[in-house]
């Protein structure tokens, strides 16, 4: 009989203590799944992040992070370069895109797993020294989430609408209309196995995307016909993975009659 005057006797003292505790559970409550003012449920029934869904639709101006906009969460890509980003660029002439056919927000989320998903079939089919992979777009964009109890007793936690602007939840990228995503150079003979990486990749995106393949030499501006003609005269200065055309500039007396440029002999020996 004592022991259980005891019992009762600390229950109630601890009840009293805790019951204005916005971090423990009422005792004995039979009304539902209780929550703290501060958001966010706290048994079993955890919610997960809203679905990017949700910020498809470019509505609102960019809103990076800056010191006005504190407490954003790292995005989930970290990565932009894959394979053998230190290749020259005369090593993988083949270049393919997959490019955005809508306007729209993409989570780095996505952009995460399509990297991963491109690589894996990449190093798979065609070794993991014989590309090039990059991310053409990065997440600046940051997302906020105004979060909304859905329990019993919400109303009397939560003021709705009132102060409605929410808190930083993640990251996206604003892509546009034509927008590169992603980019994968290789040898002519892996073409097919980078095109369908690609395709493998495009399922982690929301909208339409198209895969073009580049006339470009790589990931240069030059077309192929312009690259190996430039090449050969000794106008093309290659600069990592990009290269550097040659331009007019030198003494008017080492210059041929009639041509503008100079020959590639004698910029070499100047």
């Amino acid at each position: 009989m004592t022991i259980l005057l005891f019992f009762l006797c600390t229950k109630y003292c601890f009840g009293k203590l805790f019951q204005n505790c916005p971090f423990v559970f009422p005792i004995n409550s039979h009304h539902g799944l209780h929550v703290s003012s501060h958001g966010g449920a706290r048994a079993g029934n955890i919610m997960g992040r809203r679905p990017a869904r949700c910020y498809r639709q470019i509505k609102n101006k960019p809103y990076p992070k800056s010191r006005y906009c504190r407490g954003v969460p790292d995005p989930k890509i970290r990565i932009y370069d894959v394979g053998m980003k230190k290749k020259g660029v005369d090593e993988f002439p083949f270049c393919v895109h997959l490019v955005s056919w809508e306007k729209e927000n993409v989570s780095s989320e996505a952009l995460e797993a399509a990297r991963i998903a491109c690589n894996k079939y990449m190093t798979k089919f065609a070794g993991k020294d014989a590309f090039h992979l990059r991310v053409r777009v990065h997440p600046f964009h940051v997302l906020r989430i105004n979060k909304m109890l859905s329990c019993a007793g919400a109303d009397r936690l939560q003021t709705g609408m009132r102060g409605a602007f929410g808190k930083p939840q993640g990251t996206c990228a604003r892509v546009n209309i034509g927008q590169v995503l992603l980019s994968v150079r290789c040898k002519d003979g892996n073409g097919n196995h980078a095109q369908e990486a690609l395709r493998r990749a495009k399922f982690k995106f929301p909208g339409r995307q198209k895969i073009i393949v580049s006339r470009k030499w790589g990931f240069t501006k030059f077309s192929r016909a312009d690259y190996v003609k430039w090449k050969q005269e000794n106008r093309i200065m290659p600069d990592g993975v990009n290269a550097k055309l040659l331009g007019c500039h030198g003494p008017l007396a080492q210059r041929q009659p009639g041509r503008a440029f100079l020959s590639g002999a004698v910029e070499s020996t100047a």
